[in-house]
């Protein structure tokens, strides 16, 4: 009879087996940990090879813009983390977001996107997409009539996070999808703050999903990344496509940074969402708090969909204090031992106030439609002890 805990091999390697070797290619000096290829360009055996590598009729390296084998690596790794035909990797989460939608999309087309996003990205579509003849319908995220009912003739892409930043809503990946296909669009899906250890959108019907690389992939604040994973005909052709021309390409250095990230993915994830999940009920209890955002919280209205869709409920945190601005400022000075940035997904805990950074170039009345108050403060958990995260949290309540 066979061991219950033997891997059935036709099913292939496991996420965590995945995780620490898919994607390496040892090279000739039989290296145990992936190189990295620093180089801006490779060497042909011949002009009728460059030729070939030019016209894409042969496969290899050309150019470290689009080609370079430890960015390969890291993008074969991710790939088959989020079980995606393809993944191509960017210069930052940004430069992801920007792909999707350059390498995609064409003027005239429309872009349904949930209210509920990264600041930048709401300046990104409103701003520079909307000059270029895109553009965008913000959306309630939970609101799958909303979604629909916003849908034209000419949208070609559904855009969200989920859980989103920093307020942790979410919305039903896989109903989302069946009415993203129904009229004929994409579904992209932001994964930053699950990643592939906590949830899954392409097995949940998404079409793409996108990494901001720097956060969670990554794991102790190092470097600048991004990734978008999906089908080849999609993500390797249009999204390629306008990397290789537009070139937000991602280092040879960062790359191995992430691929080192990625084998520690899944206990990193699973440990920043027990202490969240600590941090986040002990704040409910906490007076000086009026509301808590996590969707681990029993009390968190999508409790149930995040527990179907997701395997953990991730480390961002946030919360409302009973005030304003001038409370919220004087709780994040009051720390010392927590950093206060605008970065997330570290081994380091971070505290912000959204309305001020993450947000703070959208106007008044936007911040107020996406939920963000002047009491707002977001934290995401790190991997300290997490007593002396509540105690440090709780020197700015008194």
């Amino acid at each position: 009879m066979k061991d219950k805990d033997i891997q059935d091999e036709a099913s292939g390697p496991g996420f965590a087996t995945n995780a620490v070797r898919a994607g390496q290619q040892r090279t000739n000096e039989d290296e145990h940990s992936e190189p990295i290829f620093t180089t801006s360009s490779f060497v042909f055996s011949s002009a009728a090879e460059a030729a070939a590598r030019f016209s894409g009729e042969e496969a290899g390296n050309i150019y470290s813009r689009f080609t370079n084998p430890t960015v390969r690596a890291f993008e074969q790794r991710l790939a088959s983390l989020e079980e995606a035909e393809c993944c191509v990797a960017t210069a930052s989460g940004m430069s992801a977001i920007t792909a999707t939608i350059l390498g995609l999309l064409k003027t005239g087309d429309h872009i349904v996107s949930s209210r509920s996003i990264f600041g930048t990205t709401t300046v990104l579509l409103t701003n520079i997409v909307a000059g270029l003849g895109i553009e965008t319908t913000f959306v309630e995220l939970p609101d799958l009539a909303a979604w629909e009912k916003a849908i034209r003739p000419e949208t070609k892409l559904l855009f969200l996070e989920t859980p989103s930043n920093p307020l942790g809503e979410l919305v039903d990946i896989a109903a989302l999808s069946e009415i993203a296909h129904k009229h004929g669009c994409l579904l992209a899906v932001d994964n930053c703050l699950c990643t592939p250890a906590l949830q899954q959108p392409l097995k949940l019907g998404a079409d793409i999903v996108i990494h901001s690389a720097t956060k969670y992939i990554d794991g102790q604040g190092r470097c600048m990344g991004g990734a978008v994973c999906g089908t080849d005909e999609v993500v390797g052709g249009g999204v390629f496509g306008f990397l290789r021309s537009a070139g937000p390409t991602m280092s040879a250095f960062n790359a191995w940074v992430f691929l080192k990230g990625l084998e520690t993915l899944r206990l990193r994830m699973s440990a920043h969402s027990a202490a969240a999940l600590e941090l986040a009920e002990w704040l409910e209890e906490q007076p000086e708090v009026e509301r808590v955002y996590y969707p681990g919280l029993q009390s968190h209205p999508q409790y149930e969909l995040a527990k179907s869709q997701q395997s953990g409920f991730g480390g961002v945190v946030s919360f409302e204090l009973r005030g304003g601005k001038e409370e919220s400022w004087r709780l994040i000075d009051a720390t010392r031992l927590l950093s206060i940035t605008a970065n997330l997904g570290d081994a380091k805990t971070t505290i912000t106030h959204p309305a001020t950074t993450t947000h703070g170039r959208l106007t008044p009345e936007q911040r107020a439609e996406a939920g963000i108050s002047d009491s707002l403060i977001r934290v995401a958990v790190g991997l300290e002890d997490i007593g002396d995260i509540k105690a440090d949290l709780f020197r700015g309540m008194r």
